[in-house]
């Protein structure tokens, strides 16, 4: 089975997402705990799944995180 490459992922997990944006897992949870409810969060019960390409769109307008 063929996996698809995270560039090409509409969710990723929060360990891909620190991985794919360069930021610690840590930060990241953190983040997403102060932004609850924000477009770019997708719960599927309790594992937090982020979209790329909304939260690619946030990342670009911030200058520090």
């Amino acid at each position: 089975m063929e996996k698809v490459p995270i560039w090409e992922k509409y969710t990723l997990t929060i360990a891909e997402a620190s991985d794919y944006f360069n930021i610690g897992e840590s930060k990241l949870r953190r983040f997403l705990s102060e932004h609850e409810g924000e477009s770019y969060i997708l719960m599927n019960g309790t594992k937090v799944l982020i979209k790329r390409k909304k939260f690619e769109n946030i990342i670009d307008e911030l200058g520090s995180i």
